[in-house]
C-alpha cells in the first residue's frame, strides 16, 4: 500500500509553497494537480514522476471528484507515492476533507500539508492586512460561490466590526452587498476585490458596498476574485509593496533548461514579475566520453570551456573516475563570465575569458595565446556550433573535442500555460526552434520577445519572429533589456 500526501501550493505565486511541500514533491511517484496551481510548481517533481492534469477550467470538467477520489485510491493501492497538489490550502474550501475521507475509508495512509491561504496572501498582496489594532480585530472568510443559498447569518455578519471575506463569490457579489446592507451594515464601508491575486494578472477594484459591483462591472474583472469588506481595505495604497515593485504585472517565459534557469527567474521573481519555466532544453549527460581522455589530461596546454552546464559535467565525471584536478597543467579558458565563476567555483582560475558569450569572442581571446602543435581539450555539448574546432584547428592546433553532453527538446505539461505570458526570452537558437516545436509558432508571435544576443536573433529572424536584443549577452544584459521595454 502507498501513501498519499495533500499538498497546499499556496494561492499563485509560485514561491508560496513550503519547504515540506517541496521535499515531498522530489520523493512522488505519482502527481495529481489542478489549475489552481502554478504549473512552475512542477519542477521540484522528480523526472521519472507520471504527472495528471485533473483540474477544472471555466465550463470543462476533466476529471469530476469522485473520479479524482478515485485516482488516488488506485495509485496508492498500486504502492505509489501520490501528491495531490491544491491550490492554497487542502482543507479551506478545496474539497480536500472529501479526498481525505475516502483514503480513510479505504485505509490508506494519508498526509496533509498545509498551504498558504488565499484569504490571507492576496490581500497581504494587495496591501490590505487581514486584521490591523483598533480597527479589526478578527477576521471571518466565508465561501460566496453559493451566496444566495448560503446558510449563513447575514445580520450577524453585518454586525461583525471585523474583517468579511468571501472566496470564489464574484458571480454573487450583488447579492453579498444586498444582504449586508438590508441587515444594517453601512453602504459606505470600504469594499474591495482583488483578481488572482499573487500572480501577473493581479487587478484590484476598490469602492464601498454601494458601489463596488458597478466598479467591478466596469473594470471587467473575473473569477478567480477575492472579496474583502472593512476599514482595513484603506491601507490599500500605503501598503501596495507588490504592485510597486518595477515588473508587476508581467508574466514572463524563462526557456532555459532546469539547470540554467533558476537565476534568471529569481532576478525576475525579486523584480515583481511571474515566471513561467518552459523548459524547452533537456541536458543528457554523456561524460563517460570522457574517459578515453583520462590519461592524457596532463599534456594539454589548454581546456577550452563554453558553458556552465559543460564545467559542471566535465568536472563531476573527474570526480567519478577518481582523476586528481592537479593532474591538469594546461590553462583553462571560458566563454564569458557564467562559465568563468562556474570554473572558479571547482577552485580554478581561467586565465582566458572572453568578454561576450559567443564563440568569436572567445576566439578572438584565445588567439592572444594559443600557437601552432599546442594541445586543447574542448569538451562541451554535441549541439555546438562546429566554429571553434574549425577556427583552432585551422591555427595548427592539435584539439580533441570531446561531447560530454547533449541538448535534446524538453517536455511540456500544459501547452495552455503560454497564454498568460506577456515576454519571452530566448537564450540560444536551440531554445528558439525547441519552443517552436513544443508549442506552435503563432502563440510566440503574440508575445514581445528579447533574445541574448544576434545568433538568437538571427534563429528569431528565420521564423520571421519581431525581437529585441539584449546589449549585453548575459542573463544581466536581458534582464535590463526587459526593464527597459516593458
Amino acid at each position: 500500500m502507498g501513501k498519499v500526501y495533500l499538498i497546499g501550493a499556496g494561492p499563485g505565486d509560485e514561491e508560496l509553497i513550503t519547504l515540506k511541500a517541496i521535499r515531498i514533491l522530489k520523493k512522488c511517484d505519482v502527481i495529481l494537480y489542478d489549475r489552481l496551481a502554478n504549473d512552475s510548481i512542477l519542477r521540484h517533481v522528480n523526472k521519472d514522476c507520471e504527472i495528471y492534469y485533473c483540474g477544472k477550467r471555466p465550463g470543462s470538467h476533466y476529471k469530476t471528484q469522485e473520479e479524482i477520489n478515485d485516482m488516488l485510491v488506485s495509485f496508492a493501492k498500486k504502492g505509489y507515492t501520490v501528491g495531490r497538489i491544491k491550490g492554497g490550502d487542502p482543507y479551506v474550501f478545496g474539497r480536500g476533507g472529501e479526498e481525505a475521507l475516502r483514503l480513510h475509508e479505504e485505509g490508506i495512509e494519508f498526509e496533509v500539508i498545509p498551504g498558504i491561504t488565499s484569504p490571507i496572501s492576496v490581500l497581504n498582496y494587495g496591501g490590505i492586512p487581514t486584521t490591523h489594532r483598533k480597527i479589526a480585530q478578527s477576521f471571518h472568510v466565508y465561501t460566496g460561490k453559493s451566496a444566495e443559498k448560503l446558510n449563513m447569518n447575514w445580520e450577524s455578519a453585518a454586525k461583525t466590526e471585523g474583517t468579511l471575506i468571501f472566496l470564489m463569490g464574484l458571480e454573487n457579489l450583488p447579492s453579498i452587498v444586498k444582504n449586508l446592507m438590508k441587515y444594517g451594515k453601512d453602504k459606505n464601508t470600504p469594499c474591495g476585490v482583488i483578481m488572482r491575486g499573487t500572480t501577473s494578472k493581479q487587478r484590484k477594484v476598490i469602492g464601498n458596498l454601494e458601489n463596488i459591483y458597478e466598479k467591478v462591472k466596469e473594470n471587467k474583472l473575473e473569477s478567480p476574485c477575492i472579496i474583502v469588506i472593512g476599514e482595513v481595505v484603506d491601507f490599500h495604497e500605503k501598503l501596495a509593496w507588490y504592485e510597486n515593485k518595477p515588473l508587476f504585472g508581467m508574466n514572463v517565459c524563462v526557456t532555459r533548461s532546469k539547470e540554467q534557469a533558476g537565476e534568471l527567474r529569481e532576478k525576475l521573481t525579486d523584480l515583481g514579475a511571474e515566471v513561467t519555466e518552459i523548459n524547452t532544453l533537456k541536458v543528457v549527460n554523456t561524460s563517460e566520453s570522457l574517459d578515453r581522455y583520462k590519461s592524457k589530461l596532463n599534456e594539454y596546454d589548454y581546456i577550452v570551456l563554453t558553458s556552465v552546464n559543460g564545467v559542471n559535467i566535465f568536472f563531476d565525471r573527474l570526480k567519478d573516475i577518481n582523476c586528481d584536478v592537479r593532474n591538469i597543467k594546461g590553462k583553462f579558458a571560458a566563454i564569458g563570465p557564467k562559465t568563468f565563476e562556474a570554473i572558479k567555483e571547482r577552485g580554478i582560475i581561467p586565465e582566458i575569458i572572453s568578454e561576450k558569450f559567443v564563440a568569436e569572442s572567445l576566439f578572438e581571446e584565445l588567439k592572444k595565446h594559443v600557437k601552432k602543435e599546442d594541445k586543447i581539450l574542448l569538451p562541451r555539448s554535441k549541439n555546438a556550433r562546429p566554429y571553434l574546432y574549425e577556427v583552432l584547428t585551422d591555427e595548427g592546433c592539435m584539439v580533441d573535442e570531446v561531447n560530454i553532453y547533449e541538448i535534446v527538446e524538453g517536455t511540456i505539461h500544459d501547452k495552455e500555460i503560454i497564454k498568460d505570458v506577456d515576454i519571452i526570452l530566448f537564450t540560444s537558437p536551440s531554445t528558439v526552434k525547441n519552443l517552436i516545436s513544443m508549442i506552435g509558432i503563432e502563440d510566440i508571435k503574440d508575445k514581445k520577445v528579447i533574445s541574448i544576443g544576434p545568433i538568437t536573433r538571427k534563429e528569431l529572424d528565420k521564423w520571421n519572429i519581431d525581437s529585441y536584443v539584449s546589449d549585453e549577452y548575459t542573463t544581466e544584459g536581458l534582464v535590463r533589456k526587459l526593464l527597459e521595454i516593458k
